[in-house]
């Protein structure tokens, strides 16, 4: 009793198994080059920004690039910074317990973040005003921020 009597497809060299190991070699490189461009599209800062650079875009220079080379939570700490100094502290906290819904792997930033702007708050609107704006945001981080500028 014979099993096969294809001697050719036995042997391996069929349309199938060549289009399967042509497959093989190039889906793979295919995979990860797209993988690869896809991630370089995602807004990774978290700001709604309109436009979406490539990593290959040269034109971020400046600020933007000092921001990009930076981790978020510090990108978050100096923007709220800015507005502490602009606005005041209540906005400034609202906005950081925003950030840290809208965003949980920053929650373990946010005491640092606070105790930051507890200790600027002291420096712009002195102690007794800045612990005035505290909130439980971050437990009480603020405060500790501004009892530690105040000593």
């Amino acid at each position: 009793m014979k099993h096969s009597t294809n001697q050719q497809t036995r042997r391996g060299q069929g349309p199938a198994r060549r289009i399967g190991r042509t497959l093989a070699l190039v889906l793979p490189v295919v995979m990860v080059l797209s993988g690869t461009l896809a991630v370089t599209r995602v807004n990774w800062s978290g700001s709604p920004a309109g436009s979406v650079l490539a990593a290959s875009d040269a034109s971020a220079v400046g600020a933007s690039s000092r921001r990009a080379a930076l981790a978020p939570q510090d990108v978050l700490r100096d923007q709220l910074l800015t507005e502490l100094q602009e606005k005041d502290p209540g906005i400034a906290l609202t906005h950081l317990q925003q950030a840290v819904n809208g965003r949980p792997s920053l929650a373990e930033h946010c005491g640092s973040i606070a105790r930051a702007l507890g200790r600027a708050a002291v420096r712009v609107y002195g102690p007794s005003r800045a612990q005035s704006y505290a909130r439980p945001v971050c437990d009480t981080s603020f405060a500790t921020g501004v009892a530690a500028s105040h000593s």
